[in-house]
């Protein structure tokens, strides 16, 4: 009951014309959002989990960077760990790119469908409240390019869909000021979004894997799979 059926929706933000200015205040917001409301720490303690096994240097690969504060927030996190990590931010936003060029170590304009990396190149891909922008048949598409990519991991976090999920963020999204471009596209993602088993069947049918999937806190969930050797 508290589990509505996935719903396509508009987001403003996906307008490729949409003004800059507003895209990169928006994109803010959701940051931020992402900070206080658990996306962010969901992403971080699937980082966390694997950086053992990542050695003193590695590659991360965050696809629909945004402001890349995945790749920040990564690198320090790997730091603390004893782990150097190059980051790369990929984004189909100009603009964003721009913003956002010092939080990474390097940025990349292109389409998530087409990454543009060789096989096995980069050591763990991350893709972050960004899935569930796409149509299943696309979402599919994407994970394997996520999958193609990686040579040791992939971490997949987005949001679960619910009726409270959608309600709770409307609400939130006036005390903290949000623009009214956040507040419609926020409720349109959590329509988007996705369940547990939604999630790992899209993993599952992309690439044969059998990823962990796991809940977090702030309806948010989280994918994880290690590449074979």
């Amino acid at each position: 009951m508290l589990t509505p059926a996935r719903r396509r929706g508009i987001e403003i933000l996906d307008d490729p014309g949409v003004d800059a200015a507003v895209r990169t205040r928006s994109i803010g917001d959701v940051t931020r959002s992402n900070r206080w409301l658990g996306g962010l720490r969901a992403a971080l303690q699937e980082l966390r989990r694997i950086l053992p096994t990542l050695g003193d240097d590695a590659i991360l690969l965050d696809v629909g960077t945004g402001l890349a504060d995945i790749p920040q927030h990564g690198m320090s996190a790997a730091a603390a760990k004893g782990t150097r990590l190059f980051t790369i931010g990929v984004d189909l936003s100009w603009s964003l790119l721009d913003t956002a060029r010092d939080q990474t170590s390097h940025m990349v304009c292109a389409d998530a469908r087409a990454l543009p990396f060789r096989d096995r190149s980069v050591d763990v891909v991350m893709c972050s409240q960004f899935l569930h922008h796409f149509e299943e048949r696309d979402a599919e598409h994407v994970v394997r390019e996520l999958d193609r990519v990686a040579r040791r991991a992939v971490i997949v976090s987005d949001l679960r869909r619910s009726w409270i999920a959608a309600a709770g963020f409307w609400l939130v999204s006036f005390p903290l000021r949000f623009h009214p471009v956040t507040r419609h596209d926020g409720v349109v993602s959590v329509m988007r979004g996705f369940t547990a088993s939604e999630l790992q069947g899209i993993i599952r049918v992309a690439t044969g894997a059998a990823a962990t999937v796991s809940r977090h806190p702030g309806f948010r969930l989280t994918a994880r799979w290690m590449r074979a050797t």
